[in-house]
């Protein structure tokens, strides 16, 4: 059985930026603290929650770097180190392994895409870079390309391709992935909507944008359900829909960094061309901000 990176709730967190839209290091800092505090069971730096696609390369590493000394082995720090570029994935894997993270999260190529063998071939030439564990990050919505179950039992093999976080919107592909994969492959719910039923089916956790404002609920519900009380981790979860559906509102991170700033934490907006979420919009989220009393 392959080492388990964390259990549990994992932030995908956001960059916070100055409104120049410079990085706000200070903020960063604080936000690091707030889930640490919160009982947040790993950090995820520079994942599609923390604009990645917006930071240059400097500001990318600059990030993980700063988030690695921040945190201080107090929880495990997952890099964002994925591209469409094999080469410069290769790149970013080697550069956080020197930066010290604990594990890579590395999405699937995008635009280009790939076909499965492509996927196989791209996957295992990462790891074979590179002793750190490595969670393969699918989201086809974003990326275009999925990985099928058969294909993760053959990413499966490799000693260092540890993990899944899996954000197919499937059951059904999580429980066959399960199925074919076993203890090879730990899996990770992509989406915070179906913690619940993929933990049900052997997940470990979630990576998710919920514990951005809600670690300490995030955490006790993946708490839950690693104890087994599903019916508690169910009511937890059915009574975290409204606001998980209204950090999804408009594109991710744009709602979550909005509720940031409503709770006042001056998380600045997204870079372009991630645009503002409308007035309306806004207000409806700070209808369920001060719902679960977070405004």
């Amino acid at each position: 059985m392959k080492k388990t990176v964390f259990t549990g709730a994992g932030v995908a967190l956001i960059t916070p930026m100055y409104p120049d839209g410079s990085v706000n290091w200070e903020k960063l800092d604080e936000l690091i603290e707030f889930q640490i505090d919160g009982g947040t069971d790993a950090i995820i730096a520079c994942g599609t929650t923390g604009e990645s696609a917006c930071l240059n390369d400097s500001e990318h590493l600059e990030v993980i770097r700063h988030t690695i000394e921040r945190v201080a082995h107090r929880v495990p720090v997952i890099a964002g180190a994925g591209s469409n570029d094999t080469a410069y994935a290769l790149k970013m894997v080697k550069e956080a392994k020197a930066m010290g993270a604990d594990a890579l999260l590395v999405v699937t190529p995008y635009y280009n895409k790939t076909s499965q063998n492509g996927l196989i071939r791209h996957y295992n030439m990462l790891a074979d870079a590179t002793d750190l564990p490595m969670i393969v990050y699918n989201v086809p919505s974003r990326t275009g390309v999925n990985i099928t179950p058969a294909t993760y039992r053959e990413l499966a093999k490799h000693p260092n391709i540890v993990a899944a976080k899996e954000a197919s919107g499937s059951i059904s592909a999580v429980a066959e992935i399960a199925a074919l994969c076993g203890d090879e492959l730990t899996i990770y719910s992509g989406n915070d909507d179906q913690i619940v039923p993929i933990m049900s089916l052997g997940g470990k956790g979630v990576i998710s944008v919920l514990s951005n404002v809600m670690p300490r609920e995030t955490h006790e519900l993946c708490a839950a359900c690693l104890a087994g009380d599903y019916p508690k981790a169910a009511a937890m979860q059915l009574g975290l829909l409204d606001l998980i559906n209204g950090l999804f509102m408009d594109v991710n991170p744009i709602p979550v960094k909005e509720a940031l700033n409503l709770m006042g934490y001056a998380v600045g907006d997204c870079r372009m061309p991630l645009a503002p979420m409308p007035e309306e919009k806004v207000e409806k989220l700070t209808g369920i901000l001060q719902k679960h009393g977070l405004v």
